[in-house]
């Protein structure tokens, strides 16, 4: 088994990605990880992808491009820091989701 991006955004494309196969959730929890990606590349500039690794833990990805002169280094590793920890709970109903559903792990 190998990793797989749940979502994602980039302020590049000015797009939001949902795997497909995340659309069985609930649409709340959809809108608030498309506010939660699409106000990151607004903020801060570059691309975010939240990535479920092979445990099921979720992790928060982020680049730019080089010649990306409105990407603020600094402020992304404030923002995710943030993201970790107001949105703890929201993470861990995901992993709980994904262990349960996609790894067929009990509660």
């Amino acid at each position: 088994m190998e990793e797989k991006v749940l979502c994602g955004a980039s302020c590049y494309t000015k797009k939001f990605y949902l795997n497909p196969e995340f659309e069985g959730l609930p649409p709340m929890i959809k809108d608030e990880l498309k506010i939660l990606c699409v106000m990151y590349t607004e903020q801060v500039s570059g691309t975010i992808q939240i990535v479920y690794e092979e445990d099921g833990s979720l992790r928060i990805d982020v680049d730019h491009n080089d010649n990306d002169f409105m990407y603020d280094e600094i402020g992304s590793v404030l923002e995710v820091k943030r993201i970790q920890r107001e949105r703890r709970e929201l993470f861990e109903a995901l992993e709980t989701y994904y262990k349960v559903v996609f790894l067929g792990e009990g509660i």
